[in-house]
C-alpha cells in the first residue's frame, strides 16, 4: 500500500509552483512541486525551498522533515542530498504477470459493508501495529475509503475460521494505468494465525480475483526492508518495477 500521511491540526504551508510543507503525525512532509528539468536549475530552485521549509519546521517546534522521491527523479534526489537529507524509508513497487499457475485452495468471501468493519479493523490493527500508515486505523478512516470511487467490496477478500476473521486480501484496480494494473492493496494475517501459510494463499486469492476481472499485471507496494514479504513476493514471480524513497532530516527546534 502506498503511503499517504495523515495530518494533524497545524496548517500546511504553500511553497509555490505546486510545492507544500504539510504537518503529519510524525513530523512534516515537504513537496517541492514542479522543478526545472536542468539539474543545476532544479538545485537552485529546490535548495532554497528546502531551507525555507526547514526554517519553518524549526520555528514550529522542530521534528522530522521528509521528502518523498517517487521512482527515478534525479532532481529531487539531488535537492534532498544537498540539503543533508538521508534515505529513511524505501518502498518497492513490485509487479507480476497474471495469471500465476499455482493452486491456493482457501475459503474466502467478499467484504460486506456495514457488517465487517469492526472485525477487519481489529485484525488490521493487530497485524500492522508496526506500520507507519496502516496501524491504528479508525472506523472513520475505513468508511472514507469505502466511499472512494475505486472501492469494490467484491475484491476485498476475507478468510475466516469458525466465523472469526483471521486474514484478508484487499485488492484495487488501476484501470487508467498503462497497462491496467490490479493491486494487492492491503494484505494481512492476524498474528494469532501466523506460520500457517495463509499469507501466500491470500496473495494468490487476490491475484486470481484480479485476473478473473481481466487484469494481466498484478502489483503491490512493500517496504524494501521487509525481508520475509519481499522474499515471498519474489518467490511468486514478482519483480521490483520501481522504488519510492523517503529522504529525512531531523530539524531541531529554534
Amino acid at each position: 500500500m502506498r503511503p499517504a500521511g495523515s495530518t494533524h491540526p497545524a496548517r500546511a504551508l504553500e511553497l509555490g509552483d505546486g510545492g507544500s510543507l504539510t504537518p503529519v503525525d510524525e513530523g512534516w512532509e515537504v513537496d517541492l512541486g514542479r522543478l526545472p528539468d536542468d539539474l543545476d536549475e532544479a538545485l537552485a530552485h529546490g535548495g532554497p525551498l528546502l531551507a525555507f521549509a526547514a526554517d519553518h519546521v524549526a520555528d514550529h517546534g522542530g521534528g522530522r522533515m521528509r521528502l518523498w522521491v517517487r521512482g527515478v527523479d534525479p532532481a529531487r534526489q539531488a535537492c534532498a542530498e544537498a540539503a543533508g537529507m538521508a534515505v529513511g524509508r524505501e518502498l518497492y513497487q513490485m509487479r507480476v504477470p497474471l495469471p500465476i499457475d499455482e493452486s491456493w485452495e482457501l475459503a474466502v468471501r467478499p467484504f460486506i459493508v456495514g457488517q465487517d468493519e469492526q472485525a477487519w479493523l481489529a485484525v488490521n490493527n493487530r497485524a500492522f501495529s508496526w506500520h507507519p500508515e496502516q496501524s491504528d486505523m479508525t472506523l472513520a478512516e475505513l468508511e472514507a475509503r469505502e466511499r472512494e470511487p475505486w472501492f469494490d467490496p467484491a475484491g476485498f477478500l476475507l478468510h475466516e475460521v469458525d466465523d472469526h476473521l483471521v486474514g484478508f486480501c484487499w485488492t484495487k484496480v488501476h484501470a487508467d494505468a498503462e497497462p491496467p494494473l490490479g493491486e494487492i492493496y492491503v494484505i494481512a494475517v492476524d498474528p494469532s494465525a501466523h506460520k500457517r501459510g495463509l499469507g501466500r494463499r491470500l496473495v494468490l486469492a487476490g491475484l486470481d480475483h484480479l485476473h478473473r476481472a481481466g487484469l494481466l499485471v498484478g502489483m503491490l507496494y512493500t517496504e524494501s526492508d521487509n525481508e520475509p514479504a519481499v522474499r515471498l513476493y519474489r518467490d511468486l514471480g514478482f519483480a521490483v518495477h520501481s522504488s519510492d524513497r523517503a529522504f529525512d532530516r531531523q530539524v531541531p527546534a529554534r
